[in-house]
């Protein structure tokens, strides 16, 4: 292994030979400058092979997704290769078949250098490969929920829920580290582990899941608790975590009155119906939970109030027809508890939770909690503004003392 320290342009045309050489097994671009802040969190590089020629494939990772480009050998792959090193990101990883090179800018913004030997000596071209999971099929806990065959595979009826929990895991995976690496997450440990409530559990797929993929794929001392008001949850969720032998606790109850002997440091709310989101989101506020993910369902609430009041000029053509009406209520629900959370500290982010062609109710809220009060005075002049203009009281409003912005 040997260590050198360059000028940052002599180590960036280093990286750069190595993205266009047909050596390339694999590059990674993360991190942040001193001075400047690249626009994607991380980008992967790779050769593939395509109907239309050996191209080199640019992954590039938002705070929510992946971004995938081709680009054919030649003068386009060196063209996105010229911008994407032209990014302030603050790390580079390269792998080849023959070596493997580290760069990282330092503070006065040289290039250190780190190679060393590499131990692959083939390279994969297929574009198709073979999706990295977040928990295999033959995980125990698809087992233990009743998901797999006796040969450990995903039961036919079962893989649209298999697809889901694989995208709740890769938002988790992502929010976990983003939190904790920004410190709004705590580093948990044996004493104090990762605290992760599920209000609104019902049968404890996603609950079990994150647990799992938390714990193993993380390696998180993790400590579960899951609130559902029906008895039968509590049991069946309870026998489950037996069977798996996790720490865990499941309460029948509601969410307005469960009580915790610990704050939660992750709290889910997925799926929960109509106002029972509300009433989770106000729990997570009251708690200052650093990282919430909530996946609203049905917003029945909101859309009665539409239904009965007048809807103000020009918009009544939004809300005339009952489906028109029930979509745009969906979004005004959620676009109101995002400037509510907001306004009591969160940074909110709206995505895409899992694919519409496996579920209508695919939008979820992701909440980090931060602290940062720069951006509450617009959140409360913009919430107060929809409020007014649609003569509407929303359920999270209230329960965070939010008084109504109308008389009638």
């Amino acid at each position: 292994m040997s260590s050198t320290t360059e000028s940052l342009e002599s180590g960036l045309a280093r990286v750069a030979e190595d993205l266009l050489s047909e050596r390339l097994i694999r590059a990674v671009g993360s991190g942040r400058r001193r001075t400047a802040v690249p626009p994607w969190r991380r980008v992967e590089l790779r050769w593939v092979d395509l109907k239309a020629g050996r191209s080199l494939q640019i992954v590039r990772y938002d705070a929510t997704q992946a971004h995938t480009a081709n680009h054919l050998a030649g003068e386009a792959a060196r063209s996105a290769v010229i911008t994407l090193l032209a990014e302030p990101f603050g790390n580079w990883t390269v792998e080849t078949t023959e070596h493997e090179l580290t760069l990282r800018v330092t503070k006065k913004g040289d290039a250190a250098l780190h190679e060393r030997a590499s131990t692959a000596d083939t390279v994969d071209h297929s574009h198709d490969r073979a999706k990295e999971r977040m928990l295999p099929a033959d995980d125990p806990v698809f087992a233990a929920l009743g998901m797999t065959d006796g040969q450990g595979r995903i039961k036919p009826s079962r893989m649209a829920k298999y697809r889901q929990v694989e995208d709740f895991l890769r938002i988790l995976d992502r929010s976990v580290a983003d939190a904790r690496a920004k410190g709004h997450l705590r580093k948990p440990n044996e004493e104090k582990p990762l605290h992760v409530v599920d209000l609104g559990c019902g049968n404890g797929y996603l609950t079990f899941a994150a647990h799992r993929m938390l714990s193993g794929r993380s390696g998180l001392p993790v400590r579960l608790t899951g609130v559902d008001v029906k008895e039968q949850s509590r049991d069946h969720n309870a026998s489950v975590a037996a069977r798996l032998g996790i720490d865990a606790e499941f309460v029948a109850g509601t969410i307005g009155d469960v009580e915790l002997m610990t704050p939660p440091d992750v709290v889910l709310a997925l799926h929960a119906c109509d106002n029972a989101t509300d009433d989770a989101l106000a729990r997570a506020v009251a708690w200052q939970a650093p990282l919430v993910l909530a996946a609203p369902c049905c917003h029945h609430d909101i859309a009665a109030q539409l239904r009965r009041t007048p809807a103000p000029a020009p918009y009544s053509a939004l809300v005339r027809d009952g489906i028109l009406r029930e979509r745009f209520a969906d979004t005004l629900t959620d676009a109101l508890r995002s400037l509510l959370l907001r306004q009591h500290g969160y940074r909110v982010d709206v995505m895409e939770f899992v694919d519409s062609q496996h579920t209508p109710r695919n939008t979820l809220l992701r909440a980090i909690r931060t602290g940062d009060a720069k951006s509450k005075g617009s959140a409360v002049e913009e919430y107060d503004d929809l409020v007014a203009t649609w003569a509407i009281q929303p359920r999270l409003g209230e329960l965070l003392g939010h008084g109504p912005a109308h008389e009638g």
